[in-house]
Parts: C-alpha cells; sequence; structure tokens
C-alpha cells in the first residue's frame, strides 16, 4: 500500500511539473491561418514584402526565469543547416513581448536585450523569402533562461545562443507558421 501511495504522489507531482511548462505559451501576430502576412516577408532575394518583425506576446514562463531568447527559424531553407531569421537575447525577465518592428534596424528592444547577426549576416529581422513553388515552415521560439544574461562573445552565432539557450534554459514555447511564393 505504501509503494501505491509512493507512487501515486510521484506521478501527480510530476504532473503538476508538466502542467506549469505547459502554461509558457507564445502568440505571434504575422498573418492568419498559420500563415505569414506579406507585411512580415524580406524585400530582398526576389521578395517584396515589408520585411516587418511580427509582435510577440509570450506569458507563463516557468518559475525562476530571469531572461529570455527569442529566435526565428527556417528548417526548410535549402542550405543544409537551415535559416536562422532573428535572434535576440538577454531580454530581461520582466519581458512578456516584442511590439511589431522591434527586430527592424532602429526597432526598440528592452533595455539590455541584444540582437544577434542572423544567417545574412545582420543583427536585424530577416522576414521569410522561400523559394518559388516552396512552402516553408517559421518556427518562433522563446526560450525561458535561468541566468540573467547570456555571456555572448561580440560575433556570436545563433548556433551559439541556440547551444547556450538550451545549457541555461528552463523551459521554452513555439509557434510554427508557414510561408510561400
Amino acid at each position: 500500500m505504501k509503494t501505491f501511495f509512493r507512487l501515486t504522489l510521484l506521478t501527480a507531482l510530476l504532473a503538476c511539473g508538466l502542467a506549469r511548462a505547459d502554461d509558457f505559451r507564445l502568440v505571434v501576430e504575422a498573418g492568419q491561418d498559420g500563415r505569414l502576412a506579406p507585411a512580415h516577408y524580406a524585400n530582398v532575394f526576389g521578395c517584396n514584402g515589408g520585411n516587418v518583425s511580427p509582435a510577440l506576446h509570450w506569458s507563463g514562463a516557468p518559475a525562476g526565469t530571469r531572461s529570455f531568447v527569442v529566435t526565428m527559424y527556417d528548417p526548410d531553407a535549402p542550405t543544409g543547416s537551415g535559416w536562422w531569421h532573428w535572434v535576440v537575447a538577454n531580454l530581461p525577465a520582466g519581458s512578456d513581448h516584442l511590439d511589431a518592428a522591434a527586430g527592424n534596424p532602429g526597432g526598440a528592444l528592452p533595455a539590455g536585450a541584444r540582437a544577434i547577426a542572423g544567417d545574412n549576416g545582420a543583427a536585424a529581422y530577416l522576414g521569410s523569402c522561400p523559394p518559388v513553388g516552396q512552402t516553408h515552415r517559421y518556427v518562433f521560439t522563446v526560450h525561458a533562461l535561468k541566468v540573467d544574461k547570456l555571456d555572448l562573445p561580440a560575433n556570436a552565432t545563433p548556433a551559439l545562443v541556440g547551444f547556450m539557450a538550451w545549457a541555461n534554459g528552463l523551459g521554452k514555447t513555439s509557434v510554427t507558421l508557414t510561408g510561400s511564393r
């Protein structure tokens, strides 16, 4: 009977922990029906979009969150390694959103936040621009971290930020949208 009680208690405690992780949510204001709107497409590589970073809102971060990392990644890019469109590190713990255009040059990131150069070499948002005839997935992710900030070198890459976010992570939430031409 004691074993049954202990297993039941352990199961309940684990379920509570999982329920809290499920509370971490992200909303991406970028289009309808799971598709990116033209305003968020790139204005290079043959695309004629507005290249405006979308508004993001998140809630329910895990207890103990001390900072955030935000990314936008295209796993379908024809590079063999995907494409990092947008990376913002060191968002303070009190952050719960990024306004539209926050990722653009001159955009208003929270104090202390740092834009990281994406795969195009610019430390700013680069909208989607899949090849003609293809549909790509764009994964927006917010990582909740247990550190106040990531100690990143000046030339930090998205892969390094991702590695450090995973190493210091308390949880993450993602939304996947699609884009096509």
